[in-house]
């Protein structure tokens, strides 16, 4: 009946490490098996690893990741100070765990700009972008601007150096 389907978790079962996912024995968890998980029906002893684009359309669309994006951009602008250069060099080193080099500040405050012209141009977008996942954004928060620190903490959370445990 539901041979091929998986049922998402709510409440706080839902941020769960994925140590606590249901594996059906014919077929993984799709975004684990598209990130290398290994399949069940042999013991895997060398890890594959490969970088496709459905990897990083998976990173930049699903919603787990979406969410988390929007939850980066909250703590950004909450504890890392008032100027936007902080913010995002705040959310660079929680991320990476290192302070952003001049030519990666300049980039991130180069797209928070083109994010925040962009989302206070079209608020609905920033509505709609800020519309995903479970946990309930922070209203409080002008809803441009945190749409526009959701899209750079999610360029922060897509860089390789982030992914890869490298």
């Amino acid at each position: 009946a539901n041979a091929g389907k998986y049922r998402r978790d709510s409440g706080e079962a839902l941020y769960r490490r994925s140590l606590y996912t249901f594996w059906k024995r014919t077929i993984g968890p799709p975004a684990m098996l598209l990130f290398d998980a290994a399949p069940r029906e042999t013991c895997i002893v060398r890890e594959t690893r490969t970088n496709t684009p459905l990897q990083a359309l998976n990173l930049m669309n699903d919603v787990t990741y979406l969410e988390a994006a929007r939850v980066l951009a909250e703590r950004m602008v909450k504890e890392g100070g008032a100027a936007p250069e902080t913010r995002l060099a705040f959310g660079f080193r929680l991320a990476t765990a290192r302070r952003p080099r001049a030519d990666e500040q300049e980039v991130l405050v180069g797209s928070f700009r083109h994010f925040l012209e962009r989302y206070r141009a079209r608020p609905e977008d920033a509505a709609a972008y800020l519309n995903h996942g479970e946990r309930p954004r922070d209203a409080s928060l002008d809803a441009a601007e945190h749409a526009a620190y959701t899209a750079v903490a999610s360029l922060i959370l897509n860089l390789d150096e982030t992914i890869t445990k490298e």
